[in-house]
């Protein structure tokens, strides 16, 4: 196995565990340096000990390098490849998951997310994805380091840049974009009529009064600029967890299919939402629907897999997931030139 190789096994690994940010990152900024040195390089600075004085390579990477260069299988991978159990979806998301071809939402390094855009690029193009949109978070979000409006200006320059390169895939521009306390967007208007998919989410306030949190979810599912709803429920199912935020589910459902904004169906592990019994609800109710990754890396950008279950489970038509559609489809839709057309 090659060092760049073990390396990145090991940052994907890391990645799917959902372990913090940082420790994968270390790994795929490891593999990085070592692509830029080249193996003949790699291998001299290993045989002198010199390996760990490079930026980027610290004692655990470096031990990964020598066993591997060593012609093992590094303790540490091998570790890892015991401990992290893919979760199983139930049968039938396959079908689904063939038809789709791309992903409404995912992270970079610009905020929460732990790796580059082109590195988050290249990999959903490895999956087969003819198109992603990234959705980075808007200002509001400091905490995962949310994009103000220079920051996401410069941000579409560095796609416009990057998409020159990567023909016949796609990298859409987006923001994943807080829902406020009023059901306003977090960002300037202005600068969301230029994106391509804007995903609008709630993210303070997840306990706020049930009233209250279905009317600020109606008015930004009726925003112009609004196109699809993320994890609408806020829950998270993890050991700690977080309950499900209260709303008329049926109120928002309805107001998504009549102004075109699509339910996510997120596939994070620890997401999984909308839950089932709502999902079925917002079938019954005609929403358009993107079964969306909410990928942070790019060992996440595979778990679309899930969703697919879980759309398939609850009856969810393949030809109504906007993510099954070609890239200048949904630009059409997004663009407000068809049928359920948000702009």
């Amino acid at each position: 196995m090659e060092p760049v190789q073990a390396l990145e096994q090991i940052a994907l690994l890391l990645e799917r565990s959902l372990a913090p940010a940082y420790r994968a990152r270390a790994f795929r900024t490891a593999a990085r340096t070592l692509r830029e040195l080249g193996p003949p390089e790699v291998r001299r600075r290993t045989e002198a000990g010199t390996l760990e004085s490079l930026k980027g390579i610290g004692p655990k990477t470096a031990q990964v390098v020598r066993e591997a260069l060593a012609g093992q299988v590094p303790e540490y991978l091998t570790k890892l490849e015991s401990e992290v159990v893919p979760v199983a979806p139930r049968e039938g998301g396959e079908g689904l998951r063939a038809l789709l071809r791309g992903d409404c939402h995912l992270h970079s390094d610009w905020s929460d997310g732990g790796s580059p855009i082109e590195e988050m690029g290249r990999a959903a193009a490895a999956l087969g994805h003819e198109w992603a949109v990234l959705t980075d978070h808007s200002p509001r979000l400091t905490v995962a380091r949310g994009l103000s409006a220079e920051r996401l200006r410069e941000q579409l320059d560095t796609v416009a840049a990057l998409n020159e390169t990567w023909a016949p895939f796609r990298l859409l521009t987006g923001i994943e974009c807080d829902i406020l306390d009023d059901g306003s967007l977090d960002q300037d208007p202005e600068l969301l009529a230029r994106l391509d998919v804007v995903v609008v989410s709630v993210h303070s306030k997840l306990r706020m009064d049930a009233r209250a949190m279905t009317r600020r979810m109606v008015r930004a599912v009726r925003n112009p600029h609004a196109d699809v709803l993320g994890h609408c429920t806020g829950r998270l199912i993890t050991e700690r967890g977080r309950p499900e935020s209260r709303f008329d589910a049926d109120e928002v459902f309805a107001a998504c299919a009549e102004s075109g904004t699509a339910v996510e169906i997120n596939s994070r592990p620890e997401r999984l939402d909308p839950p089932r019994r709502l999902l079925r609800r917002a079938v019954a109710a005609g929403t358009l629907f993107s079964v969306d990754t909410d990928a942070h890396a790019p060992g996440q950008l595979d778990w679309q897999i899930f969703g697919c279950a879980r759309a398939a489970e609850c009856g969810v038509p393949a030809e109504r997931v906007v993510t099954t559609w070609s890239a200048d489809r949904l630009l059409t839709w997004t663009r407000g030139d068809a049928p359920h057309a948000k702009r």
